[in-house]
């Protein structure tokens, strides 16, 4: 009796776990898929934080003033710390911070289980997902680095 009720359990458990072994994969690419729209979509806000500074930028290097360019120089500064902010925003949960995934969820790049460097817990799909995320991310920053520095330029030059 209880040799048969051992293996109707095992035979129970061996039905249920591919059904949810395959729920769990059919989950991941639309999770993957969301992520991409969502780093996408930020992305693009801070293409346009972007393209703003640099219009700032720009009156700043055309004005004669100095109370002007002063007043146009708090204005640029401002829209810099909501990019920084923005770009900041990135590194959170779902983005780059971390890798779609069960255990992988835990944090940001340097602090849950995922840690930043260990690619050999991700699958090809999601180290290539990291280069792109990357790529982008590394344009972004250099362009602020930029503005940055502009910046200082003429704060100095009052």
């Amino acid at each position: 009796m209880k040799k048969i009720s051992v293996l109707m359990m095992l035979g129970a458990m061996q039905l249920a776990m591919p059904a949810s072994a395959s729920a769990e994969t059919s989950q991941k690419p639309a999770q993957e898929k969301q992520v991409d729209q969502d780093f996408d979509k930020r992305m693009a806000q801070m293409q346009e934080q972007l393209k703003q500074m640099q219009a700032q930028m720009k009156k700043i290097r055309q004005t004669q003033d100095p109370a002007e360019r002063q007043k146009l120089l708090q204005e640029h500064w401002a829209s810099m710390q909501r990019g920084m902010g923005m770009m900041h925003g990135m590194w959170g949960p779902g983005m780059m911070g971390c890798c779609m995934g069960e255990g992988m969820m835990g944090g940001h790049m340097m602090g849950g289980p995922m840690m930043w460097n260990d690619y050999r817990k991700l699958t090809p799909e999601q180290v290539k997902q990291r280069q792109y995320m990357m790529d982008q991310y590394m344009g972004v920053q250099q362009e602020m680095m930029q503005q940055m520095m502009e910046q200082q330029e003429y704060m100095w030059k009052r």
